[in-house]
């Protein structure tokens, strides 16, 4: 029987969970009864803190406030009708429903029957105790404020969102601005009121400000500001008295609600009334921008030439200009440019300004690339401007500088980029300019390098010489000209891709440089660009030498053949750099020519390997012909198999490639290479070898007899690779055991498969192979090794010989050949046959392994299959 759950003191540890879920209750109610009415409130102030009601019509703004009071109003009521006042009670189930066997609900119950008992009593009681113990550990629940089913449309967080923008963005000061829309409201009860905002320019990026916040009577704008004022109340209680805008016609009438002017001087800004205000304004002047050229140009190494300037501006430069004119007062009027040039406009550029940071004050770079235009190279005027946000355009003094441009250094290609620009210079020149390319192309085996050179400019000649006589216009004047730019690069730099020619025109550029009285910058270009063509045309001999083999042990070359380290070569090429620059140019080009001399009579020479070399490199090779016929195994073995699940595909395949390679298994036979042959001489089976390479006859005995003579085959190729094995020179180190472990592996792989195909077993017979394959691969690498680790120790021991010849093979500078560091390759890897025997047979392995992929398609795997079968 339950008691009454009045101030009852069994509950009193229950007092702060109980009002707290009652206070949950009471939010969820209120949240559900008046959402409406929050939401119609929010929207009607962030309305009007936001202004929008002094953007419409006074009947469209009461019409909307009619709209909101009732609407307002029907929320209300529909509020106070959906009220439901939680009791202590609901509270009360609500938190005795968040806890286990409802502790509270059993401590409220009185025992109804077996009071009397003492048992009864005493069972009751703790049972009364546990709850209690169960009722403390109540905590309040949270409230269920979720009102989705009621609001399915969200208008609660569209309503709440314009309040938040309101209050950012709003002011809550606008509020009181309705009641001025009351009919006489603002004059019977505050007086006229005004509100002001002062509006820098936006290229001044300064922000704008309230003018009814502004403290103090003075005000320093700045230049072309703008003053918006609007007067509340009855017309004509307050005007406005300004002498800032300078303006004398069409005045408006002083009390008009809205005034909106442009400050242009200094002056009073005065607002009469009641409530008026009036400050003393100060003018802020915007200052025309500032440019000047700050150094002199410069030529880049791409041929661009490089002009620093600075500019600053108070609010920032926001564009301008650089024209170039030609200077013909400081022009040296000779040869082609004696008559007077062709009309051409200047040259005008944007003016590159910085992508980011302050553009009040800054420093930046003219960078273009003058090198095809007519005037390069001759004196010119740079003239800069610069523009600031208010217009405002200032002009830098004119600076006279070279228009600086790529320099042609070959004397042949410098000669016809000079007649380019006579020709450019005026049309009038163009029989001149025929002449002279006559002259020039009149005995091409002393003046052109390649016959392609030559041809190409008597095209051009002749082309010229035409035009001229058919009358030469602008559009052949261009054509011609970009025909003698094409001419000129390709004498200066060549076609040619090799190595010493290179090396050849850089040392003919450096050394024409130093006789022309090149600049530091120009030398030092043509100093680095003959270091790098130097390394370029060492690294050709490395390469020829190691391909070709012609290696010298350097202890036995002539007394004649002169021999380089890298840091001798260093040391010289430095030398000539220093010799230059401190101006004695007559000793650097002699240098330069020893330099050239030295490194045309470098010579690669054969070195004879010694026994221990060849040796290991014989092990290397037989090993390598043991992979290649195991390949050949594994493959025939996987084409019997697919000869047991497919018995039409074989012959099939057989008859379209007979006209190929005599067969399927004939171009199986061929791959496997000399070790199918030699293990046929060995065995002795000339017949049985036949029908085992044709895949053609094999009688009755069917698969049965290819397996046996593929088990037979995988024998042979274990014995002789154990035979290879007790002749390696595998030495005590940690890969020559290593080596030997991979063979033995390879060997026991082997003779598994050889068991499997006894057996039939194809699918086990590939899976052994396979195995032994990786094994082989496996030992090849760690044998490569330990030849290395011998090789390298027994040229450590040579130490009476020369330094250069320590049993390893040399370059022409000294360093030591891929096969001389330790037998590794330029792509790392570490076998007697070097880098290109390396990179073959890794090619090779990625063509098999593509072959053997089934997901590939027919088309693929047979041009794969015709690859094998060839090589």
């Amino acid at each position: 029987m339950a008691a009454t759950p009045g101030r009852d003191p069994r509950l009193a540890s229950l007092r702060w969970p109980l009002m707290l879920t009652r206070a949950g209750m009471i939010a969820e109610t209120l949240l559900r009864a008046f959402w409406p009415l929050t939401s119609v409130v929010m929207l009607a102030l962030a309305t009007v803190m936001l202004g929008l009601h002094e953007l419409l019509a006074v009947e469209l703004v009461w019409t909307g406030a009619v709209v909101t009071f009732l609407s307002g109003l029907t929320a209300l009521i529909w509020g106070l009708r959906h009220l439901h006042w939680p009791s202590r009670e609901q509270a009360l189930m609500r938190l005795d429903e968040t806890l286990p066997g409802r502790p509270i609900n059993a401590l409220l119950d009185d025992q109804a029957i077996g009071s009397e008992d003492a048992a009864s009593a005493a069972l009751w009681q703790a049972h009364k105790i546990r709850m209690t113990a169960r009722a403390a550990e109540a905590r309040a629940p949270s409230p269920n404020l979720q009102i989705a089913s009621s609001d399915p449309f969200a208008l609660r967080y569209v309503a709440l969102l314009a309040m938040v923008i309101a209050v950012l963005f709003g002011s809550i000061w606008r509020i009181g601005t309705v009641r001025d829309m009351t009919p006489g409201a603002g004059t019977a009860m505050t007086g006229p009121t005004w509100e002001g905002w002062l509006q820098p320019p936006r290229y001044t990026g300064l922000p704008t400000r309230y003018l009814n916040d502004v403290e103090g009577d003075a005000l320093r704008l700045p230049q072309g500001s703008i003053v918006t004022l609007r007067f509340y109340g009855q017309a004509g209680a307050l005007t406005l008295a300004e002498t800032v805008s300078g303006r004398v016609e069409d005045l408006p009438s002083a009390a008009d609600a809205q005034q909106e002017f442009v400050i242009t001087q200094a002056g009073d800004l005065s607002i009469k009334g009641n409530g008026g205000r009036s400050w003393q304004v100060d003018v802020i002047g915007d200052l025309p921008p500032q440019i000047a050229v700050s150094g002199q140009p410069e030529i880049e190494p791409d041929g661009t030439m490089s002009l620093p300037y600075a500019a600053e501006d108070d609010y920032g430069v926001v564009g301008g200009e650089v024209r170039i004119a030609l200077d013909l007062l400081a022009l040296n009027r000779r040869h082609g440019l004696v008559i007077d040039p062709d009309p051409r406009a200047d040259i005008v550029l944007d003016l590159p300004l910085p992508l980011t940071g302050d553009r009040r004050a800054f420093n930046d770079f003219l960078i273009e690339d003058f090198s095809q235009h007519p005037w390069a190279n001759l004196p010119v005027v740079y003239t800069f401007s610069a523009q600031d946000g208010a217009g405002q355009t200032s002009f830098a003094a004119g600076f006279g500088a070279p228009l600086l441009a790529r320099r042609f250094f070959d004397p042949l290609a410098a000669a016809v980029v000079e007649q380019r620009r006579d020709l450019l210079w005026s049309r009038a020149n163009a029989p001149r300019v025929a002449q002279i390319l006559r002259a020039l192309s009149h005995h091409p085996e002393d003046q052109f390098r390649s016959p392609s050179a030559y041809l190409r400019m008597r095209m051009i000649l002749r082309r010229l010489e035409s035009y001229t006589a058919a009358g030469f216009n602008q559009e052949r004047q261009d054509e011609i000209a970009t025909a003698l730019w094409d001419l000129a690069l390709l004498l200066e730099d060549g076609d040619v891709g090799d190595a010493l020619e290179r090396l050849r025109r850089a040392q003919e550029r450096l050394s024409q440089a130093m006789k022309d009285g090149a600049s530091d910058q120009e030398i030092a270009e043509l100093m680095q660009e003959l270091r790098d063509a130097t390394q370029d045309y060492m690294r050709q001999l490395q390469r020829e030498a190691e391909a070709n083999g012609e290696m010298m042990d350097p202890g036995d070359m002539p007394d004649d053949m002169m021999q380089l380290s890298q840091d001798d070569l260093q040391a010289m090429m430095d030398r000539i750099q220093e010799l230059m620059e401190q101006g004695r140019m007559a000793e650097a080009e002699q240098a330069l020519q020893e330099l050239q001399e030295m490194m045309e009579n470098m010579r690669m020479t054969n070195a004879q390997p010694g026994e221990g070399g060849s040796e290991g490199q014989q092990a290397m090779e037989g090993l390598a012909d043991t992979l290649r016929e195991q390949q050949g195994l594994s493959d025939q073995a996987f084409r019997d198999l697919q000869e047991q699940f497919n018995p039409g595909a074989r012959s099939g395949e057989s008859e379209g490639n007979q006209g190929r390679n005599g067969g399927l298994g004939q171009g199986q036979s061929h791959e496997g290479g000399q070790g199918g042959q030699s293990q046929q001489g060995q065995q002795g089976d000339g017949p049985e070898g036949q029908d085992e390479a044709t895949g053609e006859e094999g009688g009755s005995g069917g698969s049965q007899s290819q397996g046996d003579s593929l088990a037979e085959r995988q024998q042979a190729l274990r014995q002789e690779l154990q035979r290879q094995q007790n002749g390696l020179p595998l030495g005590g180190s940690e890969d020559g055991a290593a080596a030997r472990q991979s063979l033995e592996d390879a060997g026991r792989a082997m003779e598994g498969a050889e068991q499997a195909l006894n057996q039939g077993d194809l699918a086990e017979a590939i899976d052994r192979q396979a195995e032994a394959m990786e094994r082989l691969r496996e030992g090849m690498r760690s044998l490569g090794e330990a030849m290395a680790e011998q090789q390298q120790g027994q040229s450590s021991n040579q130490t009476g010989r020369n330094s250069a010849s320590q049993g390893n093979r040399t370059d022409p500078l000294g360093r030591d050949t891929p096969e001389g560091r330790d037998g590794i390759g330029d792509d790392g890897s570490k076998i007697g046959e070097g880098s290109a025997y390396r990179r073959a047979w890794d090619l090779l392995e990625e063509i098999r392994r593509r072959a053997d992929d089934r997901e590939r398609s027919d088309g693929e795997r047979g041009y794969l299959q015709r690859l094998l079968d060839r090589f």
